[in-house]
């Protein structure tokens, strides 16, 4: 059981056997920086030294009680890559709503109200890309997808602001966040009780408050400029 979560506790221990682990992996490494930049990679370019960096990293830091270990990897490189792309960016940018990450073929849907659907214009268009890449698998966890949240996006200011305000207290809060991720369902007694917010509206804004708070807590810096309110509300 978990045999390989159990050699990257031994590759973090173990410089001799550190190398072999590395080079065992190897595909997996160069899958995942695949499946993240979306086109071919090889040992030729350089998201293959920032991935294999990434990787060493992640068996650096990995606990073997927080689970999977080749998931928390994917999830290493995943974010280093996207940092990589948005330090090589040297030009201002824009966001701009695009219809490549919307689950539809109808037009009048692709002026979606959510827009976690954004890229970035210019030099930083590829950054953004990655970072609706990395939410959107994270998303999958709890079953949600882009086109779900155009209908649990909040209307009403009233009602943005009361799902600004359980979206800042899921972030600040990292053991919530865990069972949140562990449950797969937004703690509706917690959030009603602590900060006295209407149930009915965070079951009904569900999808966007859990969406919300993976950014906010997570590392897109690009995304979370949608969100921002959620800060300047309630800081």
């Amino acid at each position: 059981m978990r045999e390989i979560d159990q050699n990257a506790v031994k590759a973090k221990n173990d410089t001799g056997y550190l190398e072999t682990f590395l080079q065992e992996y190897e595909g997996f490494i160069l899958h995942a920086a695949h499946k993240t930049a979306g086109r071919y990679i090889s040992k030729m370019d350089d998201q293959w030294s920032v991935s294999l960096s990434a990787f060493h990293e992640a068996i650096q830091s990995y606990d073997f009680e927080k689970g999977s270990f080749l998931a928390f990897a994917e999830t290493v490189i995943r974010r280093r890559l996207y940092d990589y792309v948005r330090k090589q960016s040297r030009h201002s940018c824009e966001i701009l709503i695009d219809s490549y990450s919307v689950d539809t073929d109808a037009e009048d849907e692709l002026p979606v109200k959510y827009e976690v659907m954004s890229k970035m214009a210019s030099g930083c268009e590829n950054g953004a890309k990655l970072e609706i890449q990395a939410i959107s698998d994270t998303l999958q966890i709890y079953g949600i997808t882009f086109r779900e949240l155009t209908q649990a996006s909040p209307k009403a200011a009233k009602t943005k602001s009361v799902c600004g305000k359980a979206i800042a207290y899921l972030a600040d809060h990292t053991i919530l966040m865990h069972e949140m991720r562990a449950s797969k369902l937004l703690p509706l007694k917690i959030l009603e009780k602590n900060i006295k917010l209407p149930r009915k509206v965070l079951e009904r804004h569900r999808k966007y408050i859990i969406a919300g708070a993976e950014i906010i807590s997570g590392d897109y810096p690009v995304l979370s400029e949608y969100l921002r309110f959620v800060r300047e509300e309630n800081s």
